[in-house]
């Protein structure tokens, strides 16, 4: 059925086995598409235990899969021991609803989050089916992914390429190419190379709002906020700034960690633990809407994920501490101002944060350049146009290079 663009129904695949990354972008995709497109709706197919913990616009929906985590030796497992299904029958669900809700819903777009199969392949037969319907398929891609190294085999053994090359119109990379190209090196075919769109990034909102935030600031006065994220892998970065406020007790801001909701609570108890002992960290587990405490931070450290990273530059111009999983990222960022990077192959270093005395140029902070409604009633031109807002910032990228 062809509908026109102010009746554009989205699905979204959320990749969402590790982390709140995946879950964010998604959303945030979600919510630009229907702010600049006044009769468009969006599903979102998510397996992320917390997904009903965020707040949604109208328009803008989900459809909760059971969750599946990724362990820390790469396997996956099911997330709800109660459910007592190994991972295979789990995935065959995940499956399952995944394909009959892209059937009921008939969507005028499938956009696929990060993995061109979804985990372990369960996206390939609802690919298939919306491919022979004509439906735009369109695999979406954060602009820093692994190491070239890594990527490539990873796909090579997940056999993606017959989808990328048969099943995908376009693959968009959520970003500039003056920044970072996810797929330099990585031998894939002209006609793949092709599909590929680099969309700009979304700017986001500051959250300023003051009744947006959910948990009370304990500070009256100056604080450093810690946040690994979902927190699966943030034991490293919360021992190392506890480790830092128990050798020296004359740092002079005091500190709020938020531990993040996938750290396991044994964990989180332990760092409550030697955090009460010190008097001056405060700690929490999660909230949803994090900006606004990100904005009355005097400094931050953080993993410098992309969606870390950018929410980083744009909510504060404090100083802040990163760790980043890919050195020719660091290696552009490695003097905008305030941001201070570390690039770690095997992720055991943190870069310490540093003041500075201007505020970064860089096109993820300060470019500001118009949105492009398209006029057109194609629906993935649309939603293009409206997840590329900073595409115009390519110029200011190039100068600080």
């Amino acid at each position: 059925m062809t509908q026109t663009e102010n009746q554009c129904r989205v699905l979204i695949y959320s990749h969402d086995s590790f982390g709140l990354g995946h879950l964010r972008r998604c959303r945030a995709i979600a919510h630009a598409l229907v702010e600049h497109h006044p009769g468009m709706s969006v599903l979102i197919l998510s397996g992320s235990p917390i997904i009903g913990n965020f707040d949604f616009r109208s328009r803008v929906d989900f459809v909760r899969i059971p969750g599946v985590i990724k362990l820390r030796n790469g396997e996956y497992t099911s997330l709800s021991l109660s459910l007592k299904l190994d991972i295979e029958h789990t995935l065959a669900m995940r499956a399952s609803i995944i394909q009959h809700t892209a059937d009921v819903f008939d969507p005028d777009i499938f956009l696929v989050d990060k993995e061109p199969l979804g985990l372990r392949g369960e996206v390939g037969d609802t690919l298939e089916m919306l491919k022979a319907r004509g439906t735009p398929l369109v695999l979406g891609l954060r602009d820093v992914m692994d190491e070239p190294a890594l990527l490539g085999p990873e796909w090579e053994r997940k056999n993606v390429l017959p989808a990328l090359r048969d099943l995908y119109d376009e693959i968009w990379i959520y970003g500039l190419p003056q920044i970072c190209n996810p797929l330099e090196d990585i031998s894939l075919p002209a006609s793949v190379l092709r599909k590929t769109v680099y969309t700009g990034y979304l700017q986001r909102t500051n959250g300023d709002d003051t009744s947006a935030i959910r948990t009370e600031i304990p500070f009256d006065e100056p604080y450093l906020l810690v946040t690994p994220g979902g927190g699966g892998d943030g034991e490293a970065l919360v021992d190392w700034v506890l480790s830092a406020y128990e050798y020296d007790s004359a740092i002079p801001v005091p500190a709020l960690v938020v531990f993040g909701p996938f750290m396991p609570p044994e964990i989180q108890a332990e760092f409550a633990r030697r955090a009460a002992k010190l008097g001056r960290i405060q700690t929490m587990t999660f909230d949803a809407k994090i900006e606004p405490l990100i904005k009355r931070a005097a400094g931050l450290v953080r993993w410098a994920v992309t969606t870390h990273f950018a929410r980083s530059c744009h909510s504060t111009s404090r100083p802040s501490s990163c760790r980043v999983p890919n050195r020719a990222w660091s290696n552009t960022f490695a003097h905008t101002g305030p941001i201070s990077l570390a690039w770690s192959r095997c992720w055991s270093t943190t870069a310490v944060a540093r003041p500075s005395p201007w505020r970064p140029r860089c096109a993820i902070c300060c470019s500001r350049a118009s949105r492009r409604v398209s006029s057109s009633p194609a629906c993935s031109t649309a939603c293009r146009t409206s997840i590329g807002s900073l595409r115009d910032g390519s110029d200011s990228v190039a100068d600080r290079r």
